[in-house]
């Protein structure tokens, strides 16, 4: 069964979660879903979709930095440049829901 804040939580993300191509069907929302690599919402919209949590939620951000999850990718002039892949720590809803009920940012 699911509880009123994690309900609360999946009602939030769902609309920026999107839905399968060339099929209407939702995509499955659950607590190990990251925002990032399951749900592809790029830095602009997850800044907006972690506003409505902190204001909606009433939770307090603590350290919680925007960066620490979609940190700035590094630029070359040189298109033939390749960088090491970026190591970034997982974003979950589990997160967000562990975070709604403690009533502050529970991560750096």
């Amino acid at each position: 069964m699911v509880d009123s804040i994690e309900q609360r939580v999946y009602e939030l993300v769902r609309p920026y979660a999107g839905t399968y191509l060339l099929n209407i069907k939702k995509v499955a929302l659950t607590p190990e879903t990251d925002l990032d690599t399951d749900l592809g919402i790029d830095e602009l919209e997850v800044e907006d979709l972690m506003n409505d949590f902190f204001e909606k939620f009433n939770v307090g951000r603590g350290n919680f930095k925007i960066e620490t999850y979609y940190p700035a990718e590094p630029f070359s002039w040189n298109p033939f440049k390749k960088f090491p892949p970026i190591s970034v720590p997982d974003f979950t809803i589990n997160m967000l829901i562990e975070s709604a009920k403690a009533g502050r940012w529970l991560y750096d």
